[in-house]
């Protein structure tokens, strides 16, 4: 309905390069405001963790104002999947939006898969 079958999904991502870096999906539920799930290459989806984003060293890329002109504003990104360099930094961190701790993770790079 609309893409791809679990098993295409899933033999995609058994064909997935190894490496030193994070698949990333933002997530998005209305008026919540989640960052994303993040796995490891040839990971499945449902062993990806959601998140919280720690940007000491590298903004996440939706960091725009919520009032921008249509695909230039905040979370214009959501559902798009991403190539995170990075890692857990081991520490969780209370998310108001989720109500939750999540495991703390420090971006140092990305892009748009």
């Amino acid at each position: 309905m609309g893409g791809p079958a679990l098993e295409e999904r899933n033999a995609h991502i058994a064909d997935e390069p190894p490496g030193d870096f994070f698949y990333a999906r933002r997530y998005f539920i209305e008026k919540t405001r989640f960052w994303g799930y993040v796995r490891k290459p040839r990971q499945p989806w449902n062993r990806a963790k959601l998140v919280i984003m720690r940007e000491d060293k590298k903004h996440t890329p939706d960091r725009m104002s919520e009032n921008g002109p249509p695909g230039n504003r905040y979370a214009f990104d959501n559902n798009y999947e991403f190539r995170l360099r990075g890692y857990f930094t081991g520490s969780e961190a209370y998310d108001p939006n989720s109500n939750q701790f999540l495991p703390e993770f420090m971006l140092t790079g990305y892009e748009v898969t």
